[in-house]
C-alpha cells in the first residue's frame, strides 16, 4: 500500500535565507515529513548554513526538488493549499488549521497527492501562487503578533498532521484527483481556444480574466476523469 504519511510535499517559495530552509527541514523531520520542494530560492545550491540548521535532517535536503517555476513545483500534485496570514482578494476557500489537515488525510486517503504552498519572509505568496492552489491555510496566532517564521510554520503544520495522521486509517477510493500539470494544460487549452475566438474583449481586461478563469479550474478539485472530459468539450467546441 502507497505510504501516504511521507507524500505530503512542503513548498518553499522564493525563500531568501537557508537558515530558514534547514531549520524548515528539521521541522520535516520532527514528525516524519521529507518530501520538500524549493521553488526559486536566492540560492540554488544548499550550503552549509542550511545544512547547519537542518540538526543532521541532511537527508530531506539532499533529496529536495528544487525548480525555477511554481508550477513545475506542484505539476504532480493533485491538491495544493496556500498558507496565507491576510485576507486576499481571490474567491478561494479558507481553512483552519486542523480543518485543512483533516481534508488533506481525507484527500490522501483517496490516492491524492498533496502539497502546502509557504511563501518568501518578507512578503509572504504573491496573488499569482495563491491562485494556482485549491484553497487557502490559515494558522491561528496571537492578534497582538501574528508574524510567523517559516520554519515555524512548517512545523506546525507537520505536528498537526503527524497527530491527526496517527489517529486516521488509510483507505482507497478509485476516483483520484487530476495532477496540477494535467489541470494546468486544459486551462492553457481553453485560454487558447478562447484567444482564437475574440473572448476577452477590451484586450487590456484579458489578464485579469484569464486569472478568474484559471482560478475557477484550480479551487474545483477536479478528477482526471472530468479534466479528460472537459479537454474533450473544449476541443469539440473548437472544431464548430
Amino acid at each position: 500500500m502507497t505510504d501516504f504519511f511521507s507524500s505530503l510535499s512542503i513548498i518553499l517559495v522564493r525563500t531568501q535565507l537557508q537558515e530558514n530552509i534547514g531549520a524548515s527541514a528539521r521541522a520535516m523531520a520532527n514528525f516524519s515529513l521529507t518530501d520538500m520542494t524549493l521553488i526559486s530560492p536566492r540560492d540554488k545550491v544548499l550550503g552549509e548554513k542550511a545544512y547547519a540548521m537542518s540538526s543532521g535532517a541532511t537527508n530531506i535536503l539532499d533529496n529536495a526538488k528544487i525548480v525555477d517555476d511554481i508550477r513545475d513545483g506542484i505539476e504532480n500534485l493533485n491538491f495544493v493549499l496556500a498558507t496565507t496570514a491576510r485576507q486576499r482578494g481571490i474567491n478561494k476557500p479558507a481553512y483552519a488549521l486542523s480543518d485543512a489537515i483533516a481534508m488533506i488525510l481525507e484527500k490522501q486517503s483517496q490516492g491524492n497527492r498533496c502539497g502546502i504552498l509557504f511563501g518568501p519572509e518578507r512578503t509572504g505568496l504573491e496573488n499569482d501562487d495563491v491562485m494556482l492552489a485549491d484553497g487557502l491555510v490559515h494558522v491561528p496566532v496571537s492578534d497582538d503578533f501574528s508574524s510567523l517564521n517559516i520554519s515555524q510554520c512548517v512545523l506546525l503544520v507537520a505536528y498537526e498532521y503527524f497527530c491527526q495522521k496517527n489517529q486516521k486509517p488509510n483507505y482507497i477510493s478509485d476516483q483520484p484527483l487530476a495532477m496540477k500539470k494535467d489541470i494546468d494544460y486544459m486551462i492553457s487549452h481553453l485560454i487558447s481556444e478562447l484567444d482564437e475566438s475574440d473572448f476577452f474583449y477590451p484586450p487590456e481586461k484579458r489578464e485579469s480574466s484569464v486569472r478568474l478563469i484559471s482560478n475557477i479550474f484550480s479551487k474545483s478539485q477536479l478528477t482526471e476523469q472530468e479534466v479528460r472530459t472537459m479537454r474533450g468539450v473544449i476541443k469539440s467546441l473548437s472544431s464548430k
